[in-house]
């Protein structure tokens, strides 16, 4: 064989051998004999040069057993711990004679099984990426053998394992391969028990990738080609076509999802509540794509259907919530109002209780019921600490109570608001002056003393006082002034005289000092008032005088002269009267015309017609404006009038001197001293009001002030 190894018989000769070594237990020879057999009468070799394979079958044959004998005993040998120094030369010698038989015999029936074998040799040594290769050629490049479906299951047996050896910036690549021969293998072998578990996993996988789309196919493939298949298999894959879905922004198929795999889960799995609340966002978000596209009605009914379909779900709250606010554009007022009804019985403790609250007021409003809404802005105010929502919310509702005619509601609220709330100090006075309109006509005591408030708070405001606080202070204080005015204006002059006088007098003073003390707010038609009111005073006060009782038992001459003796001494109230009144004019040139003016230019009309009473060929305006222009320039040219502030006190001294003089005399009842006793009253003080003290008006008017 050795001189002739291309010889015909040559082949038959080596076989001998290898028989006489193996009869005569020589193991290593036997071993030696079959490689030489199979290198030298490879299908590679030069003896098929000359030979003809197919006419040399039994020598086939022959090779086939050495191949298949050569690669299980080094295969045998590699797995044997006792030779475990000669792992690796066994490794290559079995993998040597494996692919020998492979490439030699890629077709024959037994190459699936060598293939398979030579597979597991390669996954034994770890060499999990080759050995998934060499399962896949064995499951699906040969046709249908009993190791097809094996392989297979091999195949991704093998990729999981080499994908357990990547780094992680590694793994994606090996993933995609596990996957793709997952797939592979369901789809081929779906008999195969382990199919739906396999293509479970990659699944699994590709959702983990997030291949979203990938994963949602997949998982439905499951579903679909699998319905026989193991209950938590299937539930897995549901449970990937929820998610993936949700993530696709599929909401209606990852609630479908979601449905089934709740079906089947028990409610005490530890997944249950989780899923529920998935299945609540399903559709929670279908509302919500409801409202970017303005479908309010369709928003609501998905928002709603949570409490329906998940009603344990955490985003139940806020979906009656949403559903109401999407019933309140749709001005369903009835319906977003039941809702948010419920919301706060179900939900008392939710932090979105305060604005239900806000929703249901806005609700209450819209729909006109006014009191309902009211009640619903005072809870406003108990449930929040911001001190401007507060504030509102007491104002708003007594606006509503105050429009829905509940007067009695409206004066609590709005005094709780003024209670609680000192500032800002201008709404605190302004809420005070509405307050005040409300006492007016049930309670007048009540009345004046807000008045009383307003003027207090608004004096002691310091930088806080602005032209709104300074208008309803002036107006207050002029109220009160007015108030004491009547007062003073209903003391008559009679017996007892002096009682009587000294009253009058008292009253005179503080009435005059009142009056005074609105000037400084420098509103324009308190100003304007308190001008009107001071000439008045003068006015009245020399009315009085002649209105005054007269004593008894005067004889007619007696009675004469005493008439002229009051007469005298009235006149100089009545000239510093008008003198007073006429200053209320120069308010004209100032642009600023109201009633106040009006009524001094009627009481000037009055007592000097023959200046002031002229027929107006316009209006009271144009009137005031034309036909007493020349006066008031005349006035303010020759007389030179004094400040407002020095007439008003000179008004109150010469009360005080009247008072003083009054204290030591009254006049007697007998007609013979009658005239004495006029004398000695000392009346005559009143001539100090000279005309160098007629009060002019301060060109520094807060004119703005005039248009209230």
């Amino acid at each position: 064989v050795a001189r002739n190894p291309s010889h015909f018989k040559a082949p038959n000769f080596q076989m001998r051998i290898i028989e006489i070594n193996i009869a005569g237990g020589f193991p290593s020879l036997v071993l030696e004999s079959k490689k030489v057999f199979a290198t030298s009468y490879g299908l590679q070799a030069d003896y098929w040069d000359r030979f003809d394979p197919n006419e040399r079958l039994e020598v086939i044959t022959d090779l086939k057993t050495n191949l298949t004998d050569l690669a299980n005993h080094y295969h045998a040998t590699y797995q044997n711990k006792e030779f475990i120094k000669e792992k690796g030369a066994n490794f290559e010698e079995a993998l040597h004679w494996y692919r020998e038989f492979l490439v030699s015999f890629p077709k024959d029936l037994d190459s699936p099984a060598v293939n398979y074998q030579m597979a597991d040799l390669l996954l034994e040594n770890h060499a999990f990426d080759q050995a998934a290769l060499e399962y896949e050629k064995t499951a699906y490049e040969y046709p249908t053998h009993e190791k097809s479906s094996t392989a297979g299951y091999a195949a991704v047996y093998a990729y999981r394992e080499y994908l357990d050896t990547e780094s992680p910036d590694d793994k994606n690549p090996v993933k995609l391969e596990v996957i793709r021969s997952s797939v592979q293998f369901a789809e081929t072998f779906p008999e195969h028990e382990k199919a739906a578990v396999v293509l479970g996993a990659a699944v699994d996988e590709l959702y983990e990738m997030q291949e979203y789309e990938q994963a949602v196919a997949r998982a439905h493939q499951l579903v679909e080609s699998f319905p026989q298949s193991n209950s938590e298999v299937r539930r897995s894959a549901w449970i990937v076509i929820g998610h993936g879905s949700y993530e696709l922004k599929s909401y209606p198929d990852a609630e479908t999802a979601y449905h089934n795999v709740l079906e089947t889960l028990p409610t005490a799995d530890d997944r249950y509540g989780s899923l529920v609340d998935n299945l609540a966002a399903s559709i929670y978000r279908q509302g919500e794509d409801a409202i970017t596209i303005n479908d309010f009605r369709a928003a609501a009914d998905h928002f709603l259907r949570v409490s329906k379909v998940a009603p344990s779900s955490a985003i139940r709250p806020n979906a009656e919530f949403d559903a109401a606010t999407a019933l309140i554009q749709l001005q369903d007022w009835n319906a977003a109002a039941a809702v948010l009804s419920g919301f706060r019985q179900n939900y008392s403790n939710h932090e979105l209780q305060p604005e239900v609250t806000k929703k249901i007021a806005h609700i209450y409003r819209e729909d006109g019921r006014l009191e309902q809404a009211a009640e619903e802005y005072e809870r406003i105010e108990t449930e929040t600490d911001d001190e401007d929502v507060r504030r509102e919310a007491l104002l708003t509702a007594a606006d509503l109570y105050d429009e829905a005619g509940n007067r009695a509601l409206t004066l609590k609220v709005y005094q709780r608001y003024v209670s609680y709330f000192p500032e800002p100090v201008e709404l605190n006075i302004e809420t005070r002056h509405k307050i005040s309109l409300l006492l007016k006509s049930d309670d007048p005591e009540g009345y004046l003393k807000q008045l009383q408030e307003i003027v207090v708070i608004e004096a002691a405001a310091g930088n806080n006082r602005t032209a709104q606080t300074r208008y309803l202070a002036s107006h207050a204080a002029l109220i009160l002034a007015e108030s004491t005015y009547r007062g003073f204006v209903d003391v008559r002059l009679v017996k007892p005289f002096k009682v009587n006088l000294l009253k009058k007098q008292d009253l005179m003073k503080g009435v005059t000092q009142q009056f005074k003390q609105l000037l400084d707010y420098e509103v324009a038609d308190v100003t304007a008032a308190s001008t009107f009111y001071l000439a008045e005073i003068y006015a009245h006060f020399s009315k009085a005088l002649m209105e005054s009782q007269r004593p008894d038992n005067l004889t007619s001459f007696e009675l004469e002269q005493y008439e002229l003796a009051i007469e005298e001494q009235a006149y100089p109230f009545e000239e510093k009267a008008i003198t007073v009144h006429e200053s209320n004019l120069e308010l004209i040139t100032l642009g600023i015309y109201n009633s106040w003016i009006e009524k001094s230019l009627q009481k000037l009309a009055k007592i000097m017609p023959a200046r002031y009473d002229r027929p107006e060929a316009e209006s009271p305006v144009m009137m005031s404006l034309e036909s007493y222009t020349y006066e008031i320039e005349r006035r303010t040219r020759y007389d030179h009038p004094a400040s407002m502030e020095n007439m008003t006190s000179t008004v109150a001294g010469s009360a005080d001197q009247l008072i003083s003089a009054v204290d030591n005399q009254e006049p007697a009842a007998k007609p013979d001293i009658a005239q004495e006793q006029i004398e000695s009253t000392d009346l005559q003080s009143a001539s100090q009001f000279s005309t160098d003290q007629v009060p002019r008006n301060n060109n520094g008017l807060n004119q703005q002030s005039a248009k209230h």
